[in-house]
């Protein structure tokens, strides 16, 4: 398909529309039909322009959908399998929460754009790309601006532990890009080294608690510093002062259901928006007609709260618009459209039926009291925001394939560049803030935590997905020497790590935060010259 950028301008619809590399499998909209057919070729910088800021507000639908509804009914539903609620980078209460639970749901974009990237063979270098670029950005870029923020001790155990699982998670997969292939055995294999690494953080966890005592000891030379109850940063769900805040009427009145619906829609508070910059207000804009369509598509559940967030005319709406939304989104609405018997459409059927239960649960419950089965929304809420985050996942990675035939980029840089960029820039932001607010150690354990999670299961994961009985095995096709240069400078800056921290007798001055921001730099310079064939191999 990058065929069509040599035609002649006036013979590329009909080289898009008849070729068949350049159909598009997934997604709602085809952006190469939009941008080769629909728009005159006078018209190419103005159609890329729309992309590219389309394509910035799927990265703030990625972020909103994860921090703000995602997570939240994740923790909900480790609360009610009575799983500790002291969420951090590694829960030293209880650490399968922070590895399973917490990874899952800072990880999320990054795995559902993996998985999503990974179902074509024509976008699997993106997959690659993202999950290497990201990593290195997280464990150069990210993990040297906390040294700089703070300077620190680091925490010796943990670290040596997720660098050498992260070292071998990268291994793994040069070997399977060596190869050019997956089967399920090495699929399995990763997932399963996921299942080991979370076993070892659980044991290696329980033998300190027991050497230590039940009590939370204060932060030694070897282990994160971990916050106290009283001293635990804000959480960054839907139940902190933001959403708070917003959802808490301006004037007393009376609690009728019309009033407890329009405050429960309401994104804004007022008082809020007038005392925040105007930068935040015109974030925040961009903002709200996501939240909105969120919030009126997925309940969220509050453990924290006397009413657990329980909104009796919301989430009896929910009842109808979450499966509606989940259906329609599946496979992009294909599910949705699909008529039985060629006479009445699915969508029909889940709407009839969830119209019935959403009346029977407004006539048997109370705007006061959440009903007894009040956590089945925190599921029904988890899953309508993973098929928000999928979605979204699949017009950005069909985006960012488009613009790739434009400019003529391979995926992989694309995948290194924006992809790995727009996943992480969340997590930047956290653990920086978590690192000036004291906790180094925790921001600093959560860049390899999070990280080992995302290319074990997004390339784990994503890879199973796409296997079938008929071929068990999805094929890889690197994009030349790029691969490679990223794969050995995601290789070289861990082990760069591995052996300065502990020479360093793990006290990370900003000296070593300079270095690492500087290999990156380094590093995507020389990426940028592979990609545009200024670095090359030699054919003789």
């Amino acid at each position: 398909c990058w065929e069509v950028r040599k035609q002649n301008s006036s013979e590329w619809c009909h080289f898009i529309r008849s070729n068949p590399d350049c159909r598009m499998d997934g997604g709602f909209l085809d952006y190469l039909n939009g941008v080769f057919c629909v728009f005159p070729p006078q018209l190419l910088p103005l159609t890329v322009t729309l992309y590219a800021l389309w394509l910035l507000y799927l990265f703030i639908i990625l972020g909103v959908t994860a921090e703000k509804f995602f997570c939240p009914n994740l923790s909900a539903i480790s609360t009610n399998l009575k799983l500790s609620h002291n969420v951090a980078a590694f829960s030293l209460t209880c650490p399968l929460h922070g590895v399973t639970f917490l990874a899952f749901g800072n990880g999320a974009p990054d795995v559902f754009s993996a998985v999503v990237a990974f179902s074509d063979p024509r976008t699997a270098g993106l997959a690659i790309g993202a999950i290497f670029g990201a990593g290195v950005f997280v464990t150069t870029v990210v993990a040297g601006g906390i040294a700089l923020v703070k300077p620190f001790t680091a925490a010796s155990r943990p670290f040596l532990r997720d660098v050498i699982f992260y070292m071998l998670a990268v291994f793994l997969t040069f070997l399977v890009l060596y190869f050019g292939r997956i089967r399920l055995g090495e699929a399995l294999g990763y997932l399963g080294l996921y299942v080991f690494y979370v076993i070892t953080v659980v044991l290696c966890t329980c033998i300190h608690r027991r050497q230590r005592g039940d009590g939370l000891p204060p932060p030694g030379p070897w282990e994160p510093e971990m916050p106290t109850d009283s001293e635990e940063p804000e959480p960054s769900g839907t139940n902190n002062s933001d959403y708070g805040e917003e959802y808490r009427p301006l004037l007393p009145s009376q609690e009728t259901s019309l009033r407890i619906l329009t405050t429960a829609l309401s994104p804004l508070d007022y008082r809020k928006w007038r005392r925040k910059p105007w930068y935040w207000r015109l974030f925040k804009t961009f903002r709200v007609p996501v939240e909105l369509v969120l919030l009126l598509t997925v309940p969220v559940v509050d453990p924290d709260k006397d009413d657990r967030n329980w909104k009796r005319p919301l989430n009896c709406l929910h009842i109808l618009t979450s499966p509606l939304i989940c259906i329609l989104t599946l496979k992009s609405g294909a599910y949705g459209l699909y008529q039985i018997q060629g006479v009445f459409p699915v969508w029909g059927l889940v709407t009839l039926v969830g119209s019935v239960l959403a009346i029977i649960i407004f006539i048997t419950t109370s705007n006061e009291e959440p009903p007894k089965y009040h956590c089945v929304f925190a599921f029904l809420g988890f899953l309508a925001s993973a098929m928000w985050i999928n979605a979204a996942a699949t017009e950005l990675v069909n985006i960012l394939r488009t613009l790739g035939i434009i400019f003529q980029l391979s995926n992989t840089v694309l995948g290194l560049t924006l992809l790995a960029w727009g996943n992480s820039i969340g997590d930047t932001f956290s653990d920086l803030t978590m690192a000036r607010q004291g906790y180094p150690r925790m921001a600093f354990s959560a860049c390899f935590g999070g990280i080992i999670f995302n290319i074990l299961v997004g390339v784990g994961l994503g890879c199973l997905l796409q296997m079938s009985s008929s071929q068990p095995l999805v094929k890889l096709e690197p994009d030349g020497l790029l691969v490679w240069v990223l794969a050995g400078a995601l290789g070289l800056s861990l082990v760069f790590s591995f052996v300065s921290v502990p020479a360093q007798c793990f006290q990370l001055s900003k000296a070593y935060g300079i270095c690492l921001i500087a290999y990156y730099m380094v590093f995507l310079c020389v990426a940028l010259l592979t990609e545009f064939r200024v670095i090359h191999l030699s054919t003789s």
